[in-house]
């Protein structure tokens, strides 16, 4: 959605009606994944993809025809059919789209949501009651914060995006309750934690950002954790790191690097992060100083599958020497261990 937003929301303020269409389900080698977009206005205009270019033609169609009708249409692309061959699918890839007249009030839950930068799930049925299809409810923080639907199907339905939500992923589910949805999800970018403001910590925030992460950077020492030194992250937070990181909440898409070399400061942020939801976690310093660490963590009360959590020595081993270089390895390793 964050990549079609700004012209959905250009639209609407021109009065345009608008068709989004959406990635539901994939199979074999289809160009895009589940929950990719594309809107569709009714002058023709169109933003995002749902195939890299291949079925495009024929879900503009079905969106200018949904515009007509107001009625949603759940479009399946796949080798069998002879449809496929005409939009390029004859390499062996299916795709289902389901295209739907753009819901205001639900459009704008989703844009708070985007803006507060809090995880939402948008829970929307593609095949039930005629009444029923197209439309949905967002599910934001355990609680539904708006929603299209009743009784049994909205109970449903918010079950389902909030196990979607619990898992991390968008899903298609079958009702128990009747019918089926489609579950997207709106989540916050990732964020990269790091803990002391070297020279590692520059390089390393400089790829955080180019790979899309929302960069932060701890350190008390006012010297390290500067804004000369680091002008381009999202975030400086010039406090002891056990305080600071409990304070940002630390979740399920926060990775934390701890780099500054002094057990002062490792060992506290370590004691929270550790035991934190983050899908990362690693620190800085050789075999001998990690056994150490772990020694003192334990003895501060971390259990073993806390400790077994921490990749130490950071980074992949590829060799590195200079501080771009194990800045580099760090954020390979951070990508290899960030939930798909």
């Amino acid at each position: 959605m964050n990549d079609i937003l700004p012209d959905l929301i250009r639209w609407r303020r021109e009065g345009e009606p608008i068709a989004l269409a959406t990635v539901i389900q994939t199979w074999g080698s289809s160009p895009r994944g589940v929950g990719a977009k594309m809107g569709v206005t009714a002058g023709g205009r169109m933003t995002g993809s749902v195939s890299g270019g291949c079925v495009e033609g024929a879900v503009i169609e079905a969106a200018l025809e949904t515009l007509q009708t107001g009625n949603p249409q759940l479009l399946h692309f796949g080798v069998a059919d002879e449809t496929a061959w005409e939009v390029g699918l004859a390499c062996g890839g299916e795709i289902e789209v389901f295209v739907q007249p753009l819901d205001a009030p639900l459009f704008e839950a989703q844009q708070a949501a985007i803006r507060d930068g809090a995880p939402a799930a948008v829970s929307t049925v593609i095949r039930g009651p005629a009444g029923a299809v197209g439309r949905g409810l967002l599910l934001r923080e355990n609680s539904v914060a708006w929603q299209g639907l009743e009784g049994s199907l909205a109970e449903a339905a918010a079950e389902a995006a909030a196990q979607a939500l619990g898992r991390g992923l968008p899903s298609r589910v079958t009702l128990a309750a009747g019918g089926e949805v489609f579950v997207d999800l709106h989540l916050p970018p990732p964020a990269l934690v790091i803990v002391g403001g070297v020279q590692i910590a520059v390089a390393l925030a400089r790829f955080g950002k180019e790979l899309g992460y929302r960069t932060v950077i701890v350190d008390p020492r006012r010297a390290f954790g500067s804004e000369e030194r680091f002008p381009f992250v999202d975030r400086l937070v010039q406090a002891w790191p056990d305080q600071a990181l409990a304070d940002l909440h630390l979740g399920s898409t926060t990775a934390v690097a701890v780099l500054t070399h002094d057990p002062k400061l490792d060992d506290p942020a370590l004691l929270v992060a550790l035991p934190s939801p983050s899908f990362y976690v690693g620190a800085l310093g050789s075999r001998k100083t990690q056994a150490g660490r772990r020694a003192r963590l334990r003895e501060a009360g971390l259990t073993e599958a806390q400790l077994d959590r921490l990749h130490g020595p950071i980074g992949l081993d590829i060799g590195a020497k200079t501080p771009e270089e194990i800045a580099l390895a760090i954020m390979a390793e951070i990508v290899a261990a960030q939930p798909r």
